[in-house]
């Protein structure tokens, strides 16, 4: 039992030496480098996840042809999402036009270490029923049917991020953060292709929408102010277990933040853990694109070929 005990806190001790010895070597790769050549590299990382960078707020945002495209939407994600590390409000607003069941919805809240927020837009194939809208699959609006979508995201009145642009999914992530839900809320202009969209899209408003909006039909815009808590309104269950999301989260945030001191940006944060935990850090984030090695005799391909009966360094 010592000995466990004993060879436990020496495997834990010596972690953390090499912990530190590389982030030691991270930090001093990281000040030799330009703020262009970490954005590149840190784009190579995410950009086959659909994720882009901005510099400018330090914030996360999705690509257009983003893979998450080709999924489409079911209602079914929002409900299973705390299962996930998620958590947050959702107002899904679904109308009919030109026999197809539209959905425009906007979610605010915690994805795991980060606060944000989302407007996503789809279409059915054809008429959903209202009973079938919670189980229907929506897909994501052709390039042709693009919005042009503009949103503010704040923490109790305070500016976290902004951003626009035209897209189907349009969004923003702060890493480091942890906001409650309900103290989230989110300014939005949706400016619509045609004026027959609008219409349909603003009387689904007066039925399902509880905050306020502004419709200026003549840019073809519509205005809203999302507060709602939505999370209150839950199950008791699903209450605590969302609670108990959250407060992982926050302890995983904190966690993240003291491990990756003294760096403040996320661009630096996500670098340093890139260098300290190489393995780990790239075999998350591989694009899985690789080549066949040149080599005649290479032991990593030969290592590969036994186990799996492949020929090729792959």
């Amino acid at each position: 039992m010592y000995f466990l005990v004993g060879f436990l806190l020496i495997l834990a001790l010596s972690t953390g030496l090499l912990f530190r010895h590389r982030k030691r070597k991270a930090c001093e790769r990281l000040r030799c480098m330009t703020t262009e050549e970490k954005v590149c590299l840190l784009q190579g990382f995410i950009e086959p996840f659909g994720y882009s960078y901005e510099a400018s707020q330090d914030i996360f945002t999705t690509t257009l042809e983003a893979p998450q495209r080709g999924f489409g939407y079911t209602a079914l994600f929002d409900r299973y999402a705390p299962y996930f590390g998620m958590v947050f409000d959702c107002q899904p607003v679904y109308f009919d036009y030109m026999e197809r069941t539209w959905l425009i919805e906007f979610w605010k809240g915690q994805y795991g270490v980060n606060a944000g927020c989302e407007v996503g837009i789809y279409k059915a194939d054809g008429l959903v029923a209202t009973a079938q809208r919670d189980r229907a699959l929506f897909h994501s609006v052709s390039n042709a049917e693009l919005f042009h979508i503009s949103l503010q995201l704040f923490y109790k009145e305070k500016l976290l991020a902004a951003i626009c642009a035209r897209h189907w999914w349009l969004t923003a992530f702060l890493m480091g953060r942890c906001c409650n839900p309900c103290g989230l809320s989110m300014k939005i202009v949706l400016t619509f292709p045609n004026r027959e969209l609008l219409c349909a899209f603003t009387r689904a408003l007066e039925e399902q929408y509880p905050d306020e909006y502004d419709v200026n039909l003549h840019r073809l815009q519509v205005c809203l102010s999302y507060r709602s808590c939505s999370s209150r309104t839950l199950p008791f269950l699903r209450r605590i277990v969302c609670r108990l999301v959250y407060m992982r989260n926050c302890i995983l945030t904190r966690l993240f933040l003291w491990n990756t001191r003294p760096f403040t940006r996320s661009l630096d944060r996500l670098l340093c853990l890139y260098y300290c935990l190489p393995r780990i850090f790239r075999r998350i984030f591989s694009n899985h694109k690789r080549t066949k090695c040149c080599r005649k005799s290479c032991k990593r391909c030969e290592c590969r070929q036994r186990r799996c009966g492949r020929s090729g360094c792959r």
